[in-house]
């Protein structure tokens, strides 16, 4: 039989226990290091490169931080890169790449279900009033399409899916609309209706009014004009002689 002291031990023991502070839960993952993000992806050097040359990779943390809404991001993979046609990057001015970068950044954190519901167009970080950098989404979860309106790709996973911060895979750069609309040639107009237009000659215009053409009536003109002339003279030496 069990003493009094161990029974009482027994009895007072998870009141004791129940009294001890609990310890903190660990503490989330410290800052989001985009950089470690993208090359455990094992497949962004392509972007990762467009992203420091444009010192977008500096910036976007320190918005992050300041931010209560979070961010979404969509990173293309090298093979994206290399479907591109030929000189599309270097084609582009220092702030078009930056503009490009951008687009691919949502000034919002955004799952996969949120993707599905948005309203369309999406604006991004390359800002527009006009909605031509904004983006299009479509389909369920699980399986959403991304549009630029030239430019249409599937979302394929998730390299991050945590607020403050989704990171998207997406298997082709997102052109923004403006990039491949070619301004008209400068000074290149058309003329209105009934402006600036010289409307074609007709034989029937240039005619005379009998529909013969004005060389070939004067033509005639002259050759009557000469005969009666002629005639003239003939007659009148003709009465000489009578």
């Amino acid at each position: 039989m069990a003493s009094p002291l161990i029974l009482l031990t027994l009895f007072l023991l998870p009141l004791v226990q129940s009294q001890t502070p609990t310890a903190p839960a660990p503490s989330p993952t410290g800052p989001i290091n985009l950089t470690n993000i993208l090359i455990t992806g094992g497949q962004f050097t392509s972007f990762l490169r467009l992203l420091n040359e444009t010192q977008v990779l500096t910036q976007l943390p320190n918005q992050l931080n300041n931010s209560n809404q979070g961010m979404t991001l969509f990173a293309p993979t090298d093979n994206a890169f290399m479907n591109l046609p030929s000189g599309t990057l270097n084609n582009l001015s220092p702030d078009k790449k930056v503009k490009l970068v951008l687009y691919h950044v949502l000034p919002k954190f955004y799952s996969m279900d949120d993707l599905v519901t948005v309203s369309n167009p999406v604006q991004t970080q390359a800002g527009s009033e006009h909605g031509s950098l904004g983006l299009n989404f479509s389909g369920r979860a699980n399986q959403v399409n991304v549009s630029t309106g030239v430019v249409e790709t599937q979302i394929n996973n998730a390299l991050r899916k945590d607020f403050p911060l989704a990171v998207y895979v997406v298997d082709k750069v997102l052109l923004p609309l403006e990039f491949t609309e070619a301004p008209a040639p400068e000074g290149a107009s058309t003329p209105p209706k009934g402006k600036g237009a010289t409307a074609p000659s007709s034989p029937t215009a240039d005619a005379g009014g009998d529909g013969s053409s004005p060389g070939t009536n004067g033509g005639g003109k002259r050759v009557d004009m000469g005969v009666g002339l002629v005639g003239g003279v003939i007659g009148l030496f003709c009465m000489v002689f009578l």
